[in-house]
This record gives structure tokens, sequence and C-alpha cells, in this order.
């Protein structure tokens, strides 16, 4: 039998493949196998389906394929496994075409009944005698096949048709499992459609099929996710009445859905009900209250709640404390955030590429970039490699510092890394580099062009007041038409910029045009346009219209600052218009202000 190759060596070869595959070492079970080879062992169909499996979970269809190519030269016969491992890699692809060639062969090598493709897959009928299409088969159609079809079929958004499928299924006499069901219910409601998702639930129902905690579960944490935790409480009592225990995964979700809506006393009294019925809380239990009471900027609240988490014996992860120091730098307590992170340094904790990356985000963000570039190069030291991210909110901080010299070599030394940029590293360039001119910031937009980042309204923005406070009015128009040729719309940024840009190239008489188009858009104006109106009036020495703006930004009820009213009051002095600097005055006196 060693001779063979089918002895006891084989099979040890297999078990270790099998081992080496589940944790993904992938390029190590490719050597054992090259080892298997050059020992002149002959691998049988498991050890070949082990390799074809690994490769399609992991993505690499073109070798998956040569192995089986390998099989069919070595006369290797291939089995339904085989088969199934690849029909499951071609549709996790969206390779549906080549997915129902799969299908084909496996009829023509009898996995699958002569006439199933076309009669459950396409849809075509002959009649009467599609209703005995599995009878009299000695190979029935196997379960784990149909599920692959029906999930590749809900992965391309093709959920219509997954139905359909399995409705021709039930009619050819297969009775599916509740496997089946469970994919379509996941499928809709990944798709938002949930009424759908219950009438696949009442579907199964009627077909005598129990539904699962897995359908549950995957029905109320959709209804959690959308904030309709009501409809989440009716399925969990429906669910109860149907003797299916709520799982942890259950209670999870209804924590993380009443803390999204702020409700915390419900999501602590989860908890307990949780207890009370014997389920202990996870670190997803915790987590999820953690991060809604961080999102609602309770920050204490946070930390007590970890502190229950650690006495109650489940042990936080660096999720966990990613969200406490994302929490402490939203409320600028910088000593909280280093607390954190020492806190999970210190506890034996494996910090993550995340973890640094907010610290050195939350240390721009709050002016201390010299820190945050220090732990840049600690996270290298440690085997991190910077990502995007790392480099935008490095470049995000020192653009905050007023350091575009800086900026420009991180961008730079970003693309000698062979890190691509992203339109978020174009967000704090463009704004640093338009203290270098337009000059400098053309070439950075033609660079993100050539790279085919998409520029996004933010960046259009950013252009637009560039050229608007080089008084360069024409282009500023210019670039504004192109976004709306790319389906941007513009925003109250956009107007104050384009404001700002009339106002600089002194065509005073096509303002109000400007405001009563961004009225009739629903955007209305704050005391920012108004102050940008008054000031921009001001400073061309048009008081009169100055003066009309601010009476506009009173009728609406709002206030302009005092320097914008003083400058208002001595124009209008200047030009002799006593009695309106007077009311002004007034009414900036009346607020406890001096001109």
């Amino acid at each position: 039998m060693e001779k063979e190759g089918l002895g006891p060596y084989v099979f040890a070869y297999n078990l270790l493949l099998g081992g080496l595959c589940k944790v993904r070492r992938i390029k190590d079970a490719r050597k054992l196998f090259d080892e298997m080879v050059q020992r002149n062992m002959v691998p049988n169909t498991i050890t070949y389906n082990t390799l074809i499996d690994a490769y399609c979970k992991v993505g690499d269809l073109e070798e998956a394929f040569g192995f089986k190519e390998r099989m069919k030269q070595l006369n290797v016969e291939c089995s339904l496994v085989t088969y199934n491992c690849l029909l499951n890699g071609l549709c996790a692809s969206g390779r549906m075409e080549d997915a129902r060639e799969m299908l084909l062969e496996m009829e023509g090598c009898g996995f699958l009944p002569c006439g199933f493709l076309s009669v459950v897959f396409d849809g075509h009928s002959n009649g009467a005698g599609d209703r005995g299409l599995f009878d009299g088969k000695e190979i029935r159609i196997d379960e784990r096949t149909y599920c692959i079809l029906l999930n590749g079929l809900c992965r391309v958004g093709r959920i219509e048709k997954a139905e359909e499928v399995l409705n021709k299924l039930v009619h050819n006499g297969v009775t599916p499992s509740n496997i089946s069901y469970n994919i379509l219910v996941n499928a809709y409601c990944q798709e938002g459609d949930v009424k759908k998702a219950m009438l696949t639930i009442e579907q199964m129902e009627e077909r005598r099929m129990q539904p699962t905690r897995i359908t549950f579960n995957t029905l109320i944490s959709k209804f959690c996710e959308t904030g309709e935790v009501d409809q989440a409480e009716t399925w969990v009592k429906r669910m109860i009445e149907k003797d299916v225990s709520p799982t942890v995964e259950t209670y999870n979700s209804m924590i993380h859905g009443y803390g999204q809506r702020g409700n915390f006393v419900r999501s602590f009294e989860i908890l307990e009900e949780m207890e009370k019925a014997g389920i202990k809380p996870n670190a997803i239990s915790y987590g999820s209250l953690i991060n809604c009471l961080c999102k609602d900027r309770k920050l204490l609240d946070a930390e007590i709640m970890l502190a229950d988490m650690i006495g109650c014996g489940v042990s936080p992860n660096a999720e966990i404390y990613n969200m406490l120091i994302e929490a402490s730098f939203s409320l600028s307590k910088l000593k909280d955030a280093f607390r954190f992170f020492n806190e999970l340094m210190q506890g034996g904790i494996d910090a993550t590429l995340v973890t640094y990356n907010t610290m050195i985000n939350g240390l721009g963000r709050n002016g201390r970039v010299k820190e945050a570039e220090d732990l840049f190069h600690e996270m290298a030291d440690k085997g991190f490699n910077p990502d995007a991210v790392t480099y935008n909110s490095l470049i995000s901080g020192y653009a905050n510092s007023l350091n575009t010299q800086k900026c420009i070599e991180l961008y730079d030394r970003m693309k000698m890394v062979g890190i691509k940029p992203t339109i978020g590293t174009f967000h704090p360039l463009i704004c640093a580099c338009r203290r270098v001119g337009m000059a400098e910031v053309e070439r950075r937009f033609q660079e993100m062009l050539q790279m085919d980042l998409i520029p996004d309204r933010f960046v259009y923005n950013e252009m637009i007041h560039g050229y608007a406070e080089d008084g360069n009015v024409l282009k500023a128009v210019s670039l504004h038409q192109q976004m709306l040729d790319q389906g941007i719309d513009s925003d109250k940024v956009t107007y104050n910029c384009l404001i700002l840009a009339y106002l600089r190239d002194g065509r005073v008489s096509e303002i109000k045009h400007i405001v009563d188009d961004m009225k009739a858009k629903g955007l209305v104006p704050k005391t920012d346009t108004y102050s940008i109106l008054v000031k921009g009036h001001c400073d061309l020495k048009d008081f009169n219209g100055a003066y009309f703006w601010y009476r506009e930004t009173i009728d609406v009820g709002l206030l302009l600052n005092a320097r914008i009213c003083s400058l208002l009051i001595s124009g209008l002095r200047e030009e002799g218009m006593l009695p309106e600097a007077q009311i002004v005055s007034s009414e900036l006196s009346n607020r406890g202000l001096n001109n």
C-alpha cells in the first residue's frame, strides 16, 4: 500500500495539509505537497480537495483550477467535494457564468441529475416530466451544492433568482434545509428588504421548516441596525414563543440597537436580562455599549462600563481601547487617551494598526504632531507597516500646524514606499498647498487625476476657495461647473466660496443672484455667509450693499460679530449714512458690545 502511495504516510500528510490550510498557511501547505511528490508519494483525492478548497477560500482560483487539471492529467478522480469547493470559489468571486459551466460539467459527471441546469437554474420547462427530475436517480443533488449556488446568486444581487431556484428544487421533490432559507433571509436583510426576509420566514414555516437561531438573529440584527428596536423586540418574543432560546448574539444586537438610539437604560436592562437567562455577556456585549457611550460623548460612563467588564472577568480587547482612545481625543482629553493607550500596552493586550492610527490621528488633530510622528516611528519599530490612513493622519496634522513642506515630504515618502494616496490624502494636502499658491495646488490636483482618483466635494470646495481668495472668478466658476457636471451638488461651503470669488473680483451685481440660487436649493444662509457678504461689501467700500445684507442678517434672527459691525459703522459714517450707522451702533450696544 505504501508503494502505491495510499499508506499511512499519505494519510499523515493529508492531516498536516488540512491543519496548515485551516490556519491559511497556504504557502507552507504547497511546500508540503511538493515534498510529497518529491518523495514519490501519490497524492489522492483528499489531498487535492484540501488544497483546492484552501486556494478557493483565499480567492486564488487559478491555482485551484490548476490542481483540478493536475488531477485530470494524473487520472485522480474528482469527487463531489472537488466540484463543491470550485463552485463555492466561483460563486464567492461573482463568476456566475463560470459557475454555470461548472454545474454543466457536474451534470455530465453524474453529480447532478440530467436536465438540472436547464430546468432548475435556467428555468426551461419540459412539461410534466420536470416534476420527476430527481426520481429514480442514484445520485441526488447534494445540499451543499445548491446552498453554494443560492449563496452565489445572492452575492451578485440575484436574490429573486436564488428564490426561484429554491422553489424549483422544492417543486422537483427536494426538501431544502433551513440553511437554504437562512441564505435568503440574510440576503434580503443585507439588501435592506426586511419585508421579503419576513415573507421568506413565513414560507419556511409553511413548508414545515423551523426557523433557527440564525434565522431570528439575522432579522433582529437588521432591525437593530436600522433603529427599529420595537420590531426587534417583537421578533425576540416570537423567537421565545417558538422555543428558540435567544443567544448572546441576539442580546448583543439589542444592546447595540438601543445604544445607537441613546437609550442606555434599556441597554443596561438587557445586560441584566442576559445574566438572569444564564448567558454571560462577552467582549462584544460590553464593546457595543462602550462604543455607543463613546459616540454619545459619555466617556466617564464608558470607563465605568470598562471597569464592570473587567470585574465580571471579561477581558477587553484592543478594539475596545481604540474606542476609548478615540473618544478621549474627540473630547480633547489627551491625558485620558494616553492613559488608555498605556493600559492597553501594559495589560498584555496586543495593540493593532488601528490603535496606532487612532493615536496618530488624535494627536495630529489636537496640535501634538511631533508626538504623532514619534509614534509613527515607534509603530514601524514594532513591526507595524504604516498604511494610507497613517500617512493621511500625519499629513492632516501637519496641515493643521501650517507646515506645508512637511505635508509634501510625507506625501512623497508615501508614494516612494508604495502606498497609493487616497482622496483622503489630498484633502489636507490641497489645504496645505493653498498656502504656497494655486500653482502648487493645481499640480497636486493633476497628480490626483492621474492616479484615477475622482475629486469629491471637499476637494472642489478647496480649489474654488483658493481661486476665490486670488480673485480668479473665471476659474472658480469653471471648476464649479465641472463639479456640477460630475454630479456633485453644491453645498453651503461651495456657495460661500463663489460669493467670496465674485466679491474679490468686484462683481457685486451678481451676488444677489448667487444667494437667491443658494436659497432655492434649500440651503439657508447662516452667520458665516452673511459675514462674508457684509465684510466683502465693506472691503469694496460698498457700504450701502453691506448695510442691505446686514439688515437681512438681523431680519432672519442672526447676529454678526463686533469686528464686522464696527467696520460697517465706520464705513457708514464715512459715507454720511449717519442714521444707518446709529441703528447698527444701537443694536450692537443692545447686545452689550461696544463699537
